[in-house]
């Protein structure tokens, strides 16, 4: 049987069409507030259950049970505040249990029903997610750019699917059916922000051995400079499915969201997103959702000891490399040689590599992924 969502429910705010028109009827008649394209994202995600059992932006005591004891009001782990920020001038529009239309330049985007407006602290919020209240963070720099105020309340879906790469795009829901047709009952989460070396190779397929599928789930939207582009991610992938991996025990989609690189606390979030899509397992390497020396590489993996009941399985891959007395990739548990036969897959050298439109060491990635990475004039986010 696949794992329940988080919180027992798949939660759905999309609305019938009829529902909408409803809605959209008197719009002109309610406060409105526009919202940047990530906020769109965030809230179709809530919408379709990807961030299950969240039905709108929290109020005042989900967010300070979150920021202070990494969960829920109502006691289910959560680490991250998934919240709406407003201006002063804007919060001075919004009256408790009034209903507010949320609007891009472009598009309506949903309606909610507003259930709290409340100040916040910038210290209190980025020291307990993130550990640091150092801007250099780009976490910490995201949160700098918030209103003095947040907005609490349940949100409904008006508009149409939002996406870039439609082909990709599978709802927690439809993930669900598909891995059922597929007789798939464990599966393991990748999560990635990058391309794909030998290394990463290495791990999915380790962990598929003991599930019977997996999800590669790319991380797509708002990244820093230096990031590889979301096109780049997903035709590197695309070329290790075709050609190198067994597509009937297979499946990518992407997770639309921003990187908060918030590192542990992060890492429990991703896990929980796809413990929605019907994840059993999932993957957490060396620093997760990690960004400079901000946390410690394995940070990312001892957090799980404090949450014995979030209900899905992390599978941790401590350290591995090309060795070359084995001459394959191995771990410190099955490669008995010295440090000095072990090449490391590191990213700067990879980096560099591409940056220069050469191809990276075959013993780091496979020459089929390079050259479709160097189809792209600039595989980096600028």
């Amino acid at each position: 049987m696949i794992v329940k969502p988080h919180g027992g429910i798949l939660v759905n705010r999309v609305l019938s069409a009829q529902e909408r028109k409803a809605i959209l009827s008197y719009q002109d008649k309610l406060v409105s507030v526009e919202i940047d394209e990530e906020k769109a994202i965030e809230i179709q995600n809530i919408a379709n259950g990807v961030f299950s059992p969240l039905q709108g932006f929290m109020n005042r005591e989900d967010f300070r049970e979150v920021v202070h004891n990494s969960r829920l009001a109502s006691g289910h782990a959560w680490t991250l505040p998934i919240v709406l920020s407003v201006n002063k001038a804007q919060a001075s529009k919004i009256a408790k249990n009034e209903t507010i239309i949320l609007r891009t330049k472009k598009n309506v985007i949903a309606s909610m029903h507003v259930d709290d407006i409340y100040r916040w602290d910038f210290e209190e919020y980025v020291k307990n997610v993130f550990a640091t209240s150092d801007e250099k963070h780009p976490g910490v720099q995201q949160v700098k750019a918030y209103g003095e105020y947040f907005v609490g309340g349940t949100i409904n879906f008006l508009s149409d699917p939002i996406s870039n790469f439609y082909s990709y795009y599978l709802t927690p829901r439809e993930t669900r059916v598909l891995f059922k047709e597929k007789n798939w009952e464990t599966v393991v989460g990748f999560q990635t922000r990058n391309v794909s070396h030998l290394g990463h190779e290495y791990v999915q397929k380790s962990a598929l051995s003991i599930v019977d599928g997996l999800f590669i789930n790319p991380v797509i939207g708002k990244k820093k400079a230096g990031d590889f582009s979301d096109q780049v991610i997903l035709d590197s992938y695309q070329v290790l499915i075709d050609q190198f991996y067994v597509k009937e025990r297979t499946v990518m989609s992407i997770l639309q969201t921003e990187m908060r690189y918030a590192g542990p606390k992060e890492a429990i979030f991703h896990a929980i997103v796809r413990k929605n899509f019907g994840c059993s397992h999932f993957i957490i390497g060396r620093d997760h959702a990690g960004v400079g020396n901000f946390y410690h590489p394995f940070a990312a993996q001892k957090i799980f000891d404090f949450f014995p009941d979030l209900g899905i399985t992390p599978i941790f891959f401590m350290s591995f490399f090309f060795c070359k007395k084995c001459n394959s990739i191995a771990n410190d548990k099955t490669c008995p040689h010295p440090q000095s036969d072990h090449v490391d897959f590191a990213g700067k050298i990879i980096r560099d590599k591409l940056v220069h439109h050469q191809i990276p060491p075959e013993s780091m990635m496979r020459k089929e992924v390079s050259e479709e990475i160097l189809k792209h004039a600039q595989p980096f986010v600028e």
